[in-house]
């Protein structure tokens, strides 16, 4: 794989991400938004593994705000889940202050980042998320409905909410074929939740499949933590690169 780390002057800073290809070649670009433990070797793994089907994906840090990416690093064992649970209630300030308002001024430049990379082919680009992630990816398919053409998120969180701009409802606007993979029992996304949000996109017309991954936790996709359900996970990997060749390969 070829990855490097760039940086996007976003509209609040410049925020770092990292991007990989699997050569030299020109291949279509995807965006890959990280869970709210940060950019990491786990993250950074998946977007090699994705970049490995033909794809130049970048995953950027999108806590830019509070830090650099070795700011915000964990600074011990992620599997722990006393560790976890201590590093994430102070992530979930983090999560918090990015808000509808910030997040969705942040999708359209990394959009537009990763269009511009010179390594990146076509005008359409597909989008991926994990937790907090998700709900970024929804936003940007429905912020850039001209660019986006596929959009996913696994064990995503409020996702439907009352707010007037809720994820689900942003996605409203989205031209992109749509992908989500809810973990099970999961309390940021039950299934009155999820019912609320298949029964706006239904009324949208939305191109769209939501699955519940059965006993899979929230965060089964991140194999650095005590939740990781290998099985769910390579489901999830199955799922989304059939979504991306087929929405993104010519």
């Amino acid at each position: 794989m070829l990855s490097t780390t760039i940086e996007i002057e976003a509209g609040h800073g410049v925020a770092e991400a990292y991007v990989t290809r699997p050569d030299e070649s020109a291949h279509p670009g995807v965006l890959l938004y990280m869970d709210a433990f940060g950019l990491r070797p786990r993250i950074y793994e998946m977007a090699d593994r994705i970049a490995a089907w033909g794809f130049v994906v970048m995953a950027p840090n999108t806590f830019y705000r509070h830090g650099t990416v070795e700011d915000l690093a964990a600074q011990g064992d992620l599997s722990d889940p006393t560790y976890r649970d201590e590093f994430i209630a102070g992530a979930m300030g983090r999560v918090r202050s990015l808000g509808s308002g910030l997040a969705t001024a942040d999708v359209g430049e990394y959009v537009d980042r990763l269009l511009e990379l010179p390594e990146v082919s076509g005008d359409g680009v597909g989008v991926t998320g994990y937790c907090m992630g998700s709900a970024m990816a929804l936003r940007t398919a429905g912020a850039r409905p001209d660019q986006v053409k596929a959009a996913a998120g696994f064990h995503g969180s409020n996702l439907a909410t009352d707010a007037p701009d809720s994820p689900h409802l942003v996605a409203k606007n989205a031209r992109a074929r749509l992908y989500l993979g809810h973990a099970d029992n999961d309390r940021s996304m039950p299934l009155e939740k999820i019912e609320i949000l298949e029964k706006a996109f239904d009324a949208a017309g939305l191109l769209y499949t939501s699955e519940v991954y059965p006993d899979a936790p929230h965060g089964f996709t991140m194999s650095d933590m005590a939740s990781y359900r290998a099985d769910a996970d390579e489901r999830h990997f199955k799922t989304l690169e059939s979504l991306l060749r087929e929405s993104l390969t010519p």
